[in-house]
């Protein structure tokens, strides 16, 4: 069956590579980038695969609170269903790692323009729909004040937190819409894959993408994933498995979720 998936992130990596092999099955798929130029080039690559779904394109920087809320609604405006979200982009280090906003821009990418975008497109997301997490097998425990920009991290201990909180919050939002939201998985889709991120990171050529793509689509539109709601995938061991115990405890995730619902409150105009 044909489906309408969104995918972030995919003018490179693991969203490229994912949207490439969805287009490929004839899925519609949405694309979206921060950088126009790259975006117009991975749109007309996901184009050449030479399926006969159709490719849309979304520009966007997730850093800016007003932009994610901008894309959501131009999502929204295009279309009145959407059976799959993937949260993929990601952000490990940069060189300014303060937004405009004050936060920590590993926060906002990572953890808090997700939250955003998959609240906002609620409405067209039903109950037999799936949000995919980029989690990571990099979790720790979470700093409030770093999530709300009033402690700096280096970037393995931003990154790790706000993967801990991306998952964290995943796992309240699985428990509070049960049956009547989507599918909410967060998904590990393997330590060290050869994307940019990686390389710059820790300067070395990465493990082949193709295993995070792969995890990707089966977590689009596999049947392994149609209960999977609330659990955590760890692709390193090829498993369903526990991520921090942080994130298995409903009062910790409910607490994490009000610090980030603060945080947005006090973006928005």
């Amino acid at each position: 069956m044909t489906k309408t998936i969104l995918l972030t992130g995919s003018t490179d990596g693991i969203g490229l590579a994912t949207a490439k092999v969805l287009a490929a099955q004839n899925h519609h798929v949405l694309l979206h980038g921060r950088s126009q130029t790259k975006l117009d080039d991975a749109e007309r690559t996901v184009q050449a695969q030479g399926g006969t779904g159709t490719i849309w394109a979304y520009q966007a920087d997730l850093s800016d609170i007003g932009e994610v809320a901008a894309f959501a609604d131009a999502v929204t405006a295009e279309h009145d269903h959407l059976d799959v979200l993937i949260n993929n982009a990601g952000v490990f280090r940069t060189a300014q790692p303060a937004a405009a906003n004050g936060l920590d821009v590993r926060f906002m990418v990572n953890t808090i323009a997700p939250y955003v975008l998959t609240r906002r497109l609620w409405p067209i997301l039903g109950p037999q729909s799936r949000v995919v997490n980029l989690s990571s097998a990099a979790q720790a425990p979470v700093n409030p004040d770093a999530l709300r920009g009033t402690v700096r991290l280096d970037d393995s201990n931003a990154y790790a937190q706000s993967k801990l909180a991306l998952t964290m919050w995943s796992n309240h939002l699985a428990s509070q819409w049960g049956l009547d939201g989507p599918i909410v998985v967060p998904v590990n889709p393997g330590s060290f894959l050869g994307t940019n991120m990686v390389k710059e990171a820790y300067g070395t050529a990465g493990n082949d993408i193709g295993i995070g793509s792969d995890i990707l689509t089966r977590a689009a539109i596999s049947n392994e994933f149609a209960e999977a709601s609330g659990h955590y995938y760890d692709n390193d061991s090829g498993r369903f498995a526990n991520p921090h115990p942080d994130a298995l405890d409903p009062v910790k995730n409910a607490a994490l979720v009000d610090t980030i619902d603060s945080v947005i409150a006090t973006l928005q105009p």
